[in-house]
């Protein structure tokens, strides 16, 4: 019962008690007595009714003020006092209890709050001794999170109902969308734990990939893996490979249910059951277009020259059919010759220049910047053969995409040779392009070098002192799809080597961008493998039946133009994070400003801080409340005074054809109904 319900019950009995004698009495009174003492009862009390009725109505307004002090102390001080000890008991331990009120009830609040300080230190104890207990385990999980971090390929581990439970910052930086960072406004696909993985990836390969898994298990296979090529709703294309994670058969907190679908999906032996799978993904994306490029190139080639050919092997046939020819016929036919020749030339050296990065071989090279490359050449240089490196001009934005080892290699090779053979004292690097090709020179003044020497050392092992390698020269030009030539200088009576090596295309983001975001996340929250247990219905959504803690959320606020929604005023900016299994995942988080299109009201920037320049030129509503949407997709929303939030994505329903039909928490209400007395 209500303590204001109560509080009137006890107007009321106060009431009873203070009229009900009196009232009773006189009732008895004149019922004994007799006609003539009734009417000069009468005539005595009629009279005076007013007066005590009046002293009757002050006692009993006393009363009830009495009684509501009474209430304010004991009833309402007691009912604050129990809503402050669940408050320490279920969301924070170091609340405590105010001590005000009767001395009855500051004494109890005391000893409340020496309860919980005593709870307190038992708790801290027994969480002392658990994380004792769990470090070691913990160690294991943070190796297995910093070593996931840093590979190069993109890894996502799953349940078996597609729920991401450990991605890295590779998989992160594969799948980043609008949520992910102010720069990925171009869309795609949204990762993070907890979410599925199919809606990144099709369902049905992931199944059938699990199926030939399942039958592999069976039949006993060694390396029960499954690979296969699918494609991103951005048109990437991806190569993945799939691998089982293998767990003891535990069912018992997914219950009957649960086990029989386990038992359905995974029918191998009891004790060793598939419980989840590891994604590996690579983006080949790029390899695929340097085929196709490649095969572009090939029969670009073969068109072009069929005919050169053709017309070159007729004029030849002639020549050798015909050795009376006169000299003006002959020299008509040589000239065919030469002609075709230099067309055959230019045509390639077209080719080679247009279809450069697509000639590489299938030898696996990465970006790197060209100038890294020789400074770590020079390095290799002055330390191996103590000779002094200088360097010319040089093109700081040139990328080559090389195996970084071997071409320096191949360098130092070449350094060693003219030092050893012509006694160099100095060697210059230089560094130009033409086109979609590099050009990398080892320059020297002296001695000059004769084409054959310089084919002598193309097929000689590249041993430099007690360094040996199997690799020649030529091997490592050729694996490169580039070229070396000798080349004179003679105004400056100089003379260099000049290593040609396709260009590569300027990676979208720098390199040491690149490293910074992967380092600095290289120990996120990307892992949680509580979610090994978690059991979904295909297709369910949000199950409203699970207690609170296991449901997923997305706590989101939003900054307007005004208050008025329906009367023109516009989102200005929206923020989110994720709480996933009692966690807030600090790494999965959405923030973003938003061009309302309207000027901002110059009385509302004070609160929110956010100037007319700050969202000129920032996304419009209709790109971030879907970015939004699929961000909190299949996720509870939570935010404080929740209607005002939802009055603005519901007036947009229409107009961008977004609805958010799931639950929605509000912590303001959800306030005034879990504490009503505070």
């Amino acid at each position: 019962m209500k303590a204001k319900v109560r509080f009137i019950l006890a107007a009321c009995v106060l009431g009873l008690l203070m009229v009900g004698p009196f009232g009773l009495t006189a009732l008895l009174l004149f019922l004994d007595s007799k006609d003539a003492e009734r009417e000069a009862f009468a005539q005595f009390l009629l009279p005076r009714l007013p007066l005590g009725g009046f002293m009757t109505l002050i006692g009993f307004i006393g009363g009830v003020i009495l009684l509501r002090s009474l209430f304010q102390q004991y009833v309402h001080g007691l009912s604050r006092m129990a809503e402050t000890l669940r408050l320490m008991l279920g969301a924070n331990r170091n609340f405590r209890v105010t001590p005000e009120g009767p001395p009855e009830v500051v004494d109890l609040a005391r000893a409340a709050n020496d309860l919980a300080k005593q709870r307190n230190e038992l708790l801290d104890d027994v969480e002392a001794q658990i994380r004792q207990a769990k470090a070691t385990v913990e160690e294991e999980k943070n190796r297995l999170a910093a070593l996931m971090s840093e590979l190069a390929l993109g890894v996502v581990v799953c349940n078996l109902d597609g729920r991401i439970l450990l991605y890295n910052s590779r998989a992160r930086l594969q799948f980043k969308a609008l949520a992910q960072g102010p720069t990925s406004m171009s869309g795609g696909a949204l990762i993070g734990l907890g979410r599925s993985i199919f809606s990144i990836l099709e369902r049905g390969q992931i199944t059938h990939s699990l199926e030939n898994i399942q039958q592999r298990l069976r039949k006993g296979s060694a390396e029960p893996t499954a690979n296969f090529i699918t494609t991103t709703r951005g048109g990437q294309l991806l190569r993945a490979q799939m691998a089982p994670v293998l767990g003891r058969g535990d069912t018992a907190q997914g219950g009957a249910e649960g086990a029989a679908e386990t038992e359905a999906i995974n029918p191998i032996a009891n004790e060793l059951q598939v419980t989840g799978y590891v994604l590996t993904i690579e983006n080949i994306t790029r390899n695929f277009e340097r085929e196709a490029q490649r095969d572009q190139a090939l029969q670009s080639l073969t068109d072009g020259n069929r005919a050169a050919l053709g017309n070159i092997r007729a004029a030849v046939e002639t020549l050798l059919d015909s050795p009376e020819m006169d000299a003006e016929m002959r020299e008509r036919f040589m000239r065919v010759i030469s002609d075709e020749a230099s067309a055959m030339s230019s045509r390639l050296d077209s080719t080679m220049n247009r279809f450069a990065d697509s000639l590489k071989t299938r030898w696996p090279l990465e970006d790197v910047l060209a100038i890294d490359i020789l400074a770590a050449a020079a390095r290799r240089i002055e330390d191996k053969l103590k000779l002094p490196i200088k360097h010319e001009e040089e093109d700081a934005s040139l990328w080559m995409r090389v195996d970084s080892f071997s071409l320096i290699q191949a360098i130092t090779f070449l350094a060693s040779r003219l030092q050893d053979h012509y006694e160099i004292r100095e060697l210059r690097l230089r560094l130009d392009a033409d086109g979609k090709m590099v050009f990398l020179d080892l320059i020297w003044s002296g001695t000059t070098v004769s084409s054959e020497t310089l084919y002598t050392w193309e097929l000689e092992p590249m041993n430099v002192g007690n360094e040996t390698s199997p690799l020649t020269l030529r091997d490592v030009i050729d694996r490169h799809g580039g070229e070396i030539w000798y080349q004179r200088e003679k105004a400056a009576h100089r003379a260099f080597f000049r290593i040609v090596l396709p260009a590569a295309a300027t990676p979208d983001a720098p390199v040491a961008d690149q490293a910074q975001h992967l380092h600095s996340d290289s120990r996120p929250e990307y892992y949680d493998f509580d979610l090994f247990a978690a059991r979904d219905a295909e297709g369910a959504g949000i199950d409203l039946d699970r207690k609170l803690s296991e449901l997923a959320y997305s706590v989101f606020d939003t900054e307007t133009t005004g208050l008025q929604p329906s009367q023109g005023d516009e989102i200005i900016q929206m923020g989110a994070v994720r709480i996933v299994n009692n966690r807030l995942l600090r790494q999965e988080i959405f923030d973003q400003l938003v061009d309302p299109g309207i000027p901002l009201k110059p009385e509302g920037i004070p609160i929110h801080g956010i100037t007319e320049a700050m969202v000129n030129g920032q996304p419009r509503l209709d790109v971030v409340l879907p970015a939004f949407h699929e961000f909190c997709h299949e996720t509870v929303l939570v935010a404080h005074n929740a209607a005002f939030d939802m009055r603005f994505f519901q007036l947009k329903e229409d107009s961008l054809g977004v609805r958010f039909t799931q639950p929605v928490l509000d912590t303001l209400l959800l306030s005034a109904v879990i504490h009503p007395n505070h």
